[in-house]
């Protein structure tokens, strides 16, 4: 579980950046050399090239040099771990949002009242 925080932490690092979630989105379309993904951006290509590192670290990008061409991919597996994460979240709390719901219409006018939270209200 570690591990896979860690992971996590790394990615969402990484997608913190406007510049590197504009280079992901191009590499959803397929591969893009380097200059390819640095084109639309207003930077240096060693900029772009740290930027690339970042992503790579993170495990969202994978990269292979063919020549002087440096091709980058993106690395599907990585966005499955956090499209869970993310989907667990959202299950997490729409089963908090209806059970609010129920209370609610069980109890119409009643003045918010303290509830005992659940180990599970915490995650």
């Amino acid at each position: 579980m570690l591990n896979q925080s860690f992971e996590l932490d790394l990615m969402f690092q990484a997608l913190a950046d406007p510049a590197r979630r504009s280079m992901v989105d191009r590499l959803c379309k397929g591969p893009a050399s380097v200059s390819e993904l640095a084109e639309p951006l207003a930077m240096s290509l060693p900029s772009v090239m740290q930027h690339l590192r970042v992503l790579e670290t993170s495990g969202l990008v994978r990269s292979e040099k063919t020549g002087r061409v440096r091709t980058c991919r993106i690395e599907p597996a990585a966005l499955t771990v956090a499209e869970r994460w993310i989907s667990e979240r959202c299950t997490h709390w729409e089963r908090s949002l209806d059970r609010l719901a129920e209370y609610l219409k069980a109890n119409p006018g009643e003045p918010d009242a303290p509830t005992q939270l659940t180990e599970e209200d915490h995650d």
